[in-house]
């Protein structure tokens, strides 16, 4: 004859200790998926807000080949990082496929991953190219763009490496 083990439900004994063990429990995983989420992106080119890009459109880049302006009233969250839209349908486009439309490196310029370091960027001075959206510093005194166009494979694979090594991703 096989024997079965009472099963003891907490919750009959002492509902009081066990609400409090699920409220904790689930606070835990709550806070813990949060931690996650943030740890990924604190290689990433981000101001103290964690609005990307410095506030221009994504999906706008891809879309119109452009660096548009996004309005903060239009935005939206993804892996802890903020995104400020054009429109609500550059938003459902980013919605409905977020990875698509990050930018390469963290948003860090795509030149000078290529050497292993995190320079900031121009969010005007872009290139878009299979699928993906590099980022490039831009000032009077030197434009980053102008050294990747010159060999974009070989700045392509450093950078990726470095970015690899420097992220985790």
């Amino acid at each position: 004859m096989k024997q079965t083990l009472p099963i003891h439900i907490p919750m009959k004994q002492h509902p009081r200790q066990f609400l409090r063990l699920c409220t904790a429990a689930i606070t835990t995983l709550l806070l813990s998926s949060a931690m996650l989420a943030h740890a990924g992106t604190k290689d990433y080119n981000l101001p103290a807000n964690k609005v990307a890009i410095q506030g221009y459109d994504p999906v706008a880049y891809f879309t119109v080949n452009k660096a548009v302006p996004g309005n903060p009233s239009i935005k939206a969250q993804h892996e802890g990082v903020t995104y400020y839209f054009s429109s609500a349908e550059t938003l459902a486009t980013f919605q409905a496929s977020p990875a698509k439309y990050l930018p390469t490196y963290g948003g860090w310029c795509a030149t000078a991953m290529a050497k292993g370091e995190k320079v900031e960027i121009d969010p005007k001075n872009f290139k878009v190219a299979n699928g993906r959206l590099f980022l490039f510093f831009y000032a009077w005194y030197g434009d980053a763009k102008k050294t990747w166009l010159k060999d974009e494979q070989g700045q392509e694979k450093l950078a990726d490496a470095n970015w690899k090594k420097i992220s985790g991703e």
